[in-house]
């Protein structure tokens, strides 16, 4: 089962902190310690850990934005502004878990706090898994006004939207401040999922030394609510507050820019040598298809010499030439050894469709050498060109390219080629 060191920094001095070790199941896993960040660091071993930070510097609340993820978290300085006392640029914003009324929890905190805090645990060598306001801790039990006493601070919660701490107060004051002393005081803005007044049931977690100062208290508040529970906590609050965390309660301030940066190396550390030898492989065959790449174009390169030179002692006049099969086949069809039916022909008739649709067009003059038939067309604009270019490659069979293009006063003349739409 996962292990965790629950670390609460001194709210006076962030050098100093208390921690203890938990499991999932809230199972204590070591004793209370107390000292410094870098004798807790020592601590870690194998464990997650869960930094509490003070509640005083972390305000909590929630909102009704219908998004969630990046857009939640760019939404939120804009929707809670007018709620600050300071400037959204300031601030760090992050957001949990939607609950079951629709309402997801805030937590903000400003950038200074957070950056000494960061700065503090990266001195200490301290990783953290997880940062969480203290107030956290005090788990929340639907139908119940839960109240934890730490020093001169009261962590309370309804049990639904109401997450405060407050200092300096007495349990019954930070009864009376979220109205759960005054009957029939309903809360405003909740839905139907939320009970229209404040629970009558209480539990306080507490030190023994606290349950002695507030007797009269609980005395007086079992005349105000319907029942009051108070739980001692021998050990201090930081077994109670570790527990509740450790179960993954709370909102992790570590979002956005402060967010954990992905380390990938451990996961492929396993996969090095199959990726390795993956790699190794794909050299390999790209090595071998690049060297039969350049052995082809080695072949190629020799046959069309051994074209050309056999070529020239036909003709001795002809140019070399980078395309022998359309050589080939033009002697063919000169001697009228070609099983499909002559080019020129059909080519003409290809044309005199094309020049039948675009009458505005000239045939200035036409030839054929190599399997191709080159025209010098003129036309009163580039459109007329370009259509008659279009109709005679529309069939299929043959391919026409409009190889230039030049204006000579108010006609244009271009140079378009024709050759079996194959070659």
């Amino acid at each position: 089962m996962s292990e965790y060191l629950v670390i609460r920094i001194d709210q006076s001095q962030i050098q100093l902190a208390n921690w203890i070790a938990v499991d999932a199941s809230g199972a204590q896993r070591s004793e209370l310690s107390t000292g410094t960040l870098e004798e807790a660091a020592a601590d870690i071993g194998e464990r997650e850990v869960i930094i509490l930070v003070p509640s005083t510097e972390v305000l909590t609340t929630s909102v009704d934005i219908p998004v969630k993820g990046a857009r939640l978290l760019a939404a939120l300085p804009f929707a809670l502004e007018e709620h600050l006392a300071q400037d959204i640029e300031d601030l760090h914003f992050a957001a949990g878990t939607r609950r079951a009324n629709g309402r997801t929890p805030v937590s903000v905190v400003a950038h200074e706090r957070m950056a000494e805090w960061m700065l503090a645990l990266d001195n200490a060598d301290i990783t953290p898994n997880t940062i969480i306001a203290e107030s956290y801790g005090l788990a929340r039990i639907p139908g119940t006004i839960s109240m934890l006493l730490a020093n001169d601070l009261v962590f309370i919660n309804d049990g639904s939207d109401i997450e405060l701490v407050m200092q300096g107060v007495s349990p019954s004051d930070a009864l009376a401040a979220i109205g759960a002393l005054d009957d029939g005081v309903e809360n405003e803005g909740e839905d139907e999922d939320t009970p229209a007044t404040l629970p009558r049931h209480v539990l306080v977690y507490c030190e023994p030394g606290d349950d002695e100062q507030y007797q009269h208290e609980w005395i007086a508040m079992r005349h105000e609510l319907d029942s009051v529970d108070v739980k001692l906590l021998p050990d201090g609050v930081i077994p109670r507050l570790a527990v509740t965390v450790a179960t993954g309660s709370g909102i992790n301030l570590l979002q956005g820019q402060y967010a954990p940066k992905k380390e990938y190396s451990g996961v492929f550390q396993p996969w090095k040598y199959a990726a390795a030898l993956a790699v190794t492989l794909g050299l390999i065959v790209i090595g071998a298809k690049t060297l039969d790449l350049y052995i082809l174009n080695q072949q190629e390169s020799e046959l069309r010499q051994t074209f050309n030179s056999e070529y020239r002692q036909m003709l001795p006049d002809a140019p070399d030439t980078d395309d022998p099969l359309a050589v080939i086949v033009s002697l063919k069809r000169r001697i009228g050894n070609v099983e499909t039916p002559p080019l020129f022909l059909q080519s003409m008739e290809q044309l005199a469709r094309a020049m039948q649709q675009n009458q505005t067009a000239n045939i200035q003059a036409i030839s054929f050498r190599a399997g191709a038939i080159d025209l010098r067309v003129s036309a009163p604009d580039v459109t007329t060109l370009d259509n008659v270019q279009r109709v005679i490659s529309e069939s299929g069979q043959f391919r026409a390219a409009i190889q230039s293009t030049d204006q000579d006063g108010d006609k244009w003349n271009s140079r378009i080629r024709i050759q079996e739409a194959g070659t």
